[in-house]
């Protein structure tokens, strides 16, 4: 509000108007290398006389701005009169009154969740016969194919590519894509043989796919969107120590996500920040014991690694960010659909040198009332991220947690 009194201000003070009757001509600021903002902006001066009998109840605030919009109606004839509002409320009984609405779409980052970027894409055989010009090579232990590109192919870097079916099938990483052609990387097999990261391994084609993202270094920032039980958390858990760990680059795990509950809010935490936070880390704390359930070393051996485990893992509200830096980090932000584009903006731009940022989440189950599938901050960041080259998207669609689990995440 502070902020629109000032533009306000400013208009005024560059027009020299002395009353608002007439409207202030809309004007960009100077230096903004913008599309110009057409027309004037005008005030409702004085109180609106059309006053229908549906506006007798309710709302104040709702009927002076429908009154307005009536009134509109009758005086300006040459121009259409249109209402626009986020309030569904305010716009069906608008509609009653026959005032076209509009929602506001701004704040959108798709016009569907439907169209969201799922980071995968199935071909089949005859893809071979669509790219024939094919250059392959092998390269540290990997292979890469060149493949020229073809009117209508439209890949993101990084996005993975499944081409074929069971043993002839290759399941592969679009790491370069130029004007020419694309280069697709091999990805390692996770799901068979002795491959695995921090004891896992992959049971469906697009966790393998999950778990090459995660461990490339070049990749700095990874979404993983998926339904209840598909692995996010768990594979993410599994590379950041490994990362950390086995290989050293990074020197710790920092898990954070959105304090917004599922039901009725059980009041004040007592205790240090990590405390307070641990209630809502019970995602994390069931897949740590996954992580270090192990027959051999027995509960003492179970104790020491869990020890060691919570000096390099930290959990830090979302609460405290504003301007820390994190530096050779492995960030994972749990349940990111909860948090709203200038949260998203606010998280990610902590990333100092060295830094790997995960976020994770299903836009299927928002919790905040304020976001919907289109307005998270998770939706705003698989889009807007999708063409970068360090950046990397994927899309569970298995859960893998129990046939309870599945079930109750199509039944209900």
């Amino acid at each position: 509000v502070r902020q629109v009194s000032r533009f306000i201000g400013d208009l005024m003070n560059d027009q020299g108007a002395a009353n608002l009757e007439d409207g202030l001509e809309l004007l960009m600021p100077h230096g903004l290398e913008l599309p110009a903002a057409r027309g004037r902006l005008y005030f409702q001066t004085s109180t609106p006389k059309t006053h229908p009998k549906l506006l007798s109840e309710g709302s104040f605030a709702d009927n002076e701005i429908l009154s307005t919009a009536l009134a509109l109606q009758k005086t300006v004839e040459d121009s259409d009169i249109v209402l626009i509002s986020k309030d569904i409320n305010l716009r069906i009984k608008a509609a009653i009154l026959s005032i076209p609405t509009e929602d506001y779409y701004n704040d959108r980052a798709l016009d569907d969740v439907d169209l969201l970027y799922k980071g995968m894409t199935s071909e089949d055989d005859s893809f071979w016969e669509r790219y024939p010009q094919v250059d392959s090579w092998n390269e540290n232990g990997s292979t890469y194919y060149r493949i020229a590109r073809i009117d209508g192919d439209s890949w993101y870097p990084n996005q993975c590519i499944a081409i074929g079916e069971g043993e002839g099938g290759i399941e592969g990483i679009v790491i370069e894509v130029s004007e020419k052609y694309s280069v697709i990387k091999l990805v390692t097999d996770y799901q068979t043989g002795k491959n695995n990261i921090w004891g896992i391994q992959a049971r469906n084609r697009e966790q393998n796919f999950a778990m090459n993202l995660l461990a490339d270094p070049e990749i700095d920032f990874v979404t993983l969107l998926g339904i209840a039980g598909t692995g996010k958390t768990l594979l993410a858990l599994a590379a950041g120590l490994s990362l950390t760990m086995d290989q050293k680059m990074y020197n710790e795990v920092i898990v954070t996500r959105a304090t917004v509950s599922i039901g009725e809010d059980i009041g004040f935490l007592p205790g240090t920040e990590e405390e307070k936070m641990t209630p809502w880390m019970g995602a994390l704390t069931d897949n740590i014991e996954v992580l270090t359930h192990s027959e051999e070393g027995g509960e003492w051996g179970r104790a020491a690694t869990n020890d060691l485990l919570a000096n390099r893992i930290k959990v830090r509200s979302m609460s405290f960010m504003r301007g820390r830096t994190f530096l050779n980090r492995y960030v994972i932000i749990d349940e990111a659909q909860n948090i709203t584009p200038k949260q998203m903006k606010a998280l990610l731009t902590r990333a100092g040198p060295g830094t790997k940022m995960i976020c994770l989440g299903n836009v299927a189950q928002i919790d905040t009332p304020y976001l919907t599938e289109t307005t998270s901050g998770l939706t705003f960041a698989v889009d807007r991220f999708k063409e970068w080259a360090h950046s990397a998207h994927i899309t569970l669609q298995r859960g893998e947690r129990s046939r309870l689990a599945d079930f109750a995440s199509e039944a209900l």
